[in-house]
C-alpha cells in the first residue's frame, strides 16, 4: 500500500507531505484547488513521461518521493529481488523521480537509478489509477475484450493464441517472400543451368590448374630441356676432352700426393672428394632425367587445350583460374539450393496451413472461455448497476467467433457490450443507448468488479463519479467503501455522499498571495469532515441544515 507521498516544486505545489491510510480515502476540495495533483505526481513515479512544465515556476527541479509498504505484496517483492533493488532494512519501497526545469528526468528505486520501463513494470504491482477518461474506454472494442480477459483470468489462453498467431504470421511472411522471389529464382536457375552444365563438362578438379600450368611449361619447353640436360650430363661425366668429374679426380690425385708435405691441404682434398661424389650423383640424376623426359606433341596439344579452356572460363566468370574449381562448387551448391526451394515452397505451404489450423484450435478455446466469462461478467455488471438507480437495466456481452476474419494476436472474437436501460427497449451498443451519467455508473461498476481480481493493492479513482448524483451517489460511495475494506482505495470526488463513506478524508486547498499560488493537502478530523461535507452539500454558505445533513451522512456511513 501507499504509505507516504512527498512532493517538492511540482506544478502549483511548493512542498507537500501526505500520509495515507488503509481503507477508502476521499480527496475533496474546491474546483481548481489541485485535487488531482497527487495522482499526477504518482503517475510520474509509475513511469509516465514528464516535461519542464511539471516544474514549479522559479524552481530548478521538481522532486517526488513515494513510499510503499510491500508487506504481503509478493509480485512487487519478486520484481525488486530479480532486479537487485530490494531495501535491506525492511519491506519498504521508495520511488524517487526528479525532473529538471529543462525537462530532463531521473528515476530511482530504493536509491538505485532505474529506467522508466522498470518503473512501469514495478508500478503494475503497486497501484492502479482509474481516471475520468476510463469510462470512455468502455466504448472501444479492444478495451471491452481486455476487460473480459482480465475478469476471466484468461492470460494463459490469450498467450497461447498470441503465440500461435505469431507462428502462423511468420510462416506466412516466409511463404509470401518466397513466392515473391519465384520469378527471380526461375531466372537465376535458367542462367545457372547453362553455367553449371558448362563447368560440369569441363570438370576441373581441385589444384588441377596449377598442375596443368607446370606440365604445360615442361612440355612446351621439352626439346630445350632435353638438349640442355644432355649437354650438362656430357660436360659433367662423359666428355673425353675433359669432363668435370675427371678434372676434379685429377686434382684430388695431385693434392693427395702433397698432403704429406702440408696437412693444410687435407680439408681441401676432402671437399674435392665430396664434390666428386656430388658430381657423380648429379650426372646419374641427369641421365635418369633425360631417359624419362618425353617429347610428346599430342600430350602437349591436350594440355595446352585444357589450359587455354581453363583460362577462358576463368575470364568468362571473372575469377582467377586457380579458383575456378571453388567457383564451380559454389555455383553447383546455389543451383541445388534453388531447385530445393520448390520442395521447400510446398513444405512451407503445408506448414502455413497447419499453423493456421493450430491457431484456429487455440483461438476457438479462448473464444469458448470468453463466452462463458462474458455471461458471468454481464450478470454481475447488471446486478451492480441496478443498485445504482438503473433498476430495469439489462446487460448482454456478445462474443462472436468468426474464422473468416483476418487472424489477430488477440483471437477471432468480436466482443460487444450491449445495454438496455428501460423496459421494452432492445439491447444495443453502449454509445447508442446510455447517457453520460449512465456510462459513468456502468464504468464504475466494472472497475469495482474488475478490482476484485486486480494485482495492485492500491486503487485510485479520479472523479469517476462524474455525472452521478442523489441516491445513486450513496450507492457508489457504499461500493467504494466496500472495496476499501479489501484494499487501499483513494477517490477524488465532489460528491458528499461518496466522501461521507470514506474511512479517511483529505482536503485540498489553494492559497495565493497575488503573485504565487500554493496547493496544500490536509488530513481532516471528524469535525473537519462534517464541515467539509456541509460545504459540499450547501456550497459557500454553510447552513445548520447542511451541517445536520452532513452528520447524518457520516452516521449512516459508519453504521453500514
Amino acid at each position: 500500500m501507499l504509505a507516504h507521498l512527498s512532493i517538492s516544486n511540482f506544478a502549483v505545489v511548493k512542498q507537500l507531505d501526505v500520509d495515507f491510510e488503509q481503507g477508502l480515502t476521499a480527496i475533496t476540495g474546491e474546483t481548481g484547488a489541485g485535487k488531482s495533483i497527487a495522482i499526477d505526481a504518482l503517475s510520474l513515479c509509475l513511469g509516465e513521461r514528464a516535461d519542464a512544465n511539471a516544474v514549479r515556476r522559479g524552481a530548478t527541479k521538481a522532486e517526488i518521493i513515494s513510499h510503499f509498504s510491500l508487506r504481503g505484496n509478493a509480485p512487487a517483492m519478486a520484481f525488486l529481488e530479480e532486479h537487485e533493488l530490494t531495501n535491506d532494512e525492511d519491506d519498504s519501497c521508495f520511488i524517487r523521480r526528479v525532473i529538471s526545469k529543462e525537462g530532463r528526468s531521473k528515476a530511482f528505486i530504493n536509491g538505485v537509478p532505474v529506467s522508466l520501463q522498470q518503473l512501469k513494470l514495478l508500478g503494475q504491482n503497486l497501484l492502479a489509477i482509474h481516471g475520468q477518461n476510463t469510462h470512455l474506454q468502455l466504448l472501444k472494442e479492444d478495451h471491452q475484450r481486455q476487460l473480459i480477459d482480465h475478469y476471466g483470468n484468461l492470460a494463459t489462453e490469450l498467450s497461447k493464441t498470441t503465440e500461435a498467431f505469431k507462428v502462423w504470421r511468420d510462416k506466412k511472411n516466409q511463404l509470401i517472400e518466397l513466392r515473391a522471389k519465384a520469378q527471380q529464382r526461375d531466372d537465376r536457375i535458367q542462367l545457372l543451368t547453362y553455367q553449371v552444365q558448362e563447368l560440369d563438362e569441363f570438370a576441373i578438379e581441385q589444384d588441377e590448374f596449377e598442375a596443368l600450368e607446370i606440365e604445360h611449361k615442361r612440355l612446351s619447353n621439352g626439346q630445350s630441356l632435353l638438349e640442355q640436360a644432355q649437354t650438362s650430363f656430357y660436360t659433367l661425366y662423359e666428355s673425353d676432352e675433359g669432363n668435370a668429374l675427371s678434372v676434379v679426380q685429377s686434382s684430388i690425385e695431385r693434392l693427395s700426393e702433397l698432403e704429406s708435405h702440408d696437412s693444410n691441404l687435407t680439408p681441401i682434398v676432402l671437399m674435392l672428394n665430396d664434390a666428386a661424389i656430388h658430381i657423380e650423383e648429379a650426372a646419374s640424376e641427369l641421365r635418369d632425367y633425360c631417359e624419362a623426359l618425353e617429347i610428346d606433341p599430342l600430350r602437349l596439344q591436350q594440355v595446352e587445350a585444357r589450359y587455354s579452356k581453363a583460362m577462358e572460363l576463368a575470364r568468362k566468370h571473372n575469377v582467377i583460374p586457380e579458383e575456378l574449381h571453388l567457383y564451380h562448387r559454389d555455383l553447383r551448391d546455389e543451383f541445388d539450393a534453388l531447385n530445393k526451394q520448390d520442395e521447400l515452397l510446398g513444405d512451407l505451404e503445408t506448414g502455413v496451413e497447419q499453423a493456421l489450423q493450430d491457431y484456429y484450435q487455440v483461438s476457438s478455446k479462448l473464444s469458448s472461455k470468453r463466452t462463458n466469462t462474458a455471461a458471468k461478467f454481464a450478470a454481475e455488471i447488471e446486478e451492480q448497476i441496478r443498485q445504482m438507480n438503473m433498476p430495469h437495466a439489462r446487460v448482454v456481452i456478445n462474443v462472436e467467433y468468426d474464422e473468416v476474419k483476418k487472424p489477430t494476436a488477440s483471437g477471432l472474437d468480436t466482443i460487444t457490450f450491449k445495454v438496455a436501460t428501460n423496459p421494452g427497449q432492445p439491447e444495443d451498443k453502449l454509445e447508442k443507448v446510455v447517457s453520460g451519467g449512465e456510462l459513468s455508473r456502468i464504468g464504475l461498476a466494472i472497475q469495482v468488479i474488475a478490482s476484485d481480481s486486480t494485482s495492485a493493492p492500491t486503487m485510485i479513482f479520479d472523479e469517476v463519479d462524474t455525472g452521478i448524483s442523489g441516491p445513486t451517489a450513496s450507492i457508489v460511495g457504499s461500493l467504494l467503501r466496500r472495496l476499501g475494506g479489501q484494499s487501499q482505495v483513494m477517490c477524488v470526488t465532489h460528491l458528499p455522499q461518496v466522501a461521507a463513506q470514506a474511512h479517511n478524508q483529505l482536503f485540498v486547498t489553494k492559497l495565493t498571495d497575488g503573485e504565487t499560488t500554493e496547493t496544500h493537502m490536509l488530513a481532516l478530523t471528524e469535525q473537519d469532515r462534517i464541515d467539509e461535507l456541509a460545504r459540499l452539500l450547501a456550497g459557500d454558505k454553510i447552513t445548520d441544515s447542511a451541517v445536520a445533513n452532513a452528520r447524518e451522512l457520516r452516521k449512516s456511513a459508519e453504521s453500514n
